[in-house]
């Protein structure tokens, strides 16, 4: 049995990659090269001039140009709705959603979601959780996004 259980043990360990995956490679891909990023319009959170959408403001808009300088990627925008970058998202043509989405949102089945990071209170005083959304099962990217966030969370 203990020799069993070492045999499990060492192909398990032979197995192991770094944990977590990503398994489409996002956050490698990003490292140093482009990060590819959806925007939509969303008040304060996410501001794109009519003419440009490659001109981008506001809070999320912000926290994403400081999370791509920590990678040491570049940032390619592409603006849309919501509906049309989850979709993009889903089949791999971009790396981040935002668009002063919360923790409710509908793309939940098509996309990963941050840990909320910001909070808010609408004109009738809900609360909303703010996320970004990030491909499906891109773990490693997800994790070092959150870690981002968490931090700049902490020093405002």
């Amino acid at each position: 049995m203990a020799g069993l259980l070492l045999a499990v043990l060492l192909m398990l360990t032979g197995c192991a990659g770094s944990f977590p995956a990503d398994p489409q490679g996002t956050l490698q891909k990003a490292q140093g090269g482009t990060l590819r990023v959806g925007a939509s319009m969303n008040g304060d959170w996410v501001r794109i001039s009519a003419d440009a959408s490659s001109d981008v403001q506001g809070r999320e808009a912000d926290l994403v140009r400081d999370f791509a300088a920590q990678l040491g990627a570049d940032v390619e925008w592409v603006a849309g709705t919501e509906q049309v970058l989850a979709e993009e998202l889903k089949h791999g043509g971009l790396d981040l959603v935002i668009g002063g989405l919360d923790d409710k949102t509908p793309w939940v089945t098509h996309a990963g979601l941050t840990r909320p990071y910001a909070e808010s209170r609408d004109g009738r005083g809900n609360l909303h959780k703010h996320v970004m959304l990030v491909p499906l099962g891109e773990n490693a990217f997800l994790l070092e996004l959150d870690k981002f966030l968490m931090a700049a969370k902490e020093q405002k």
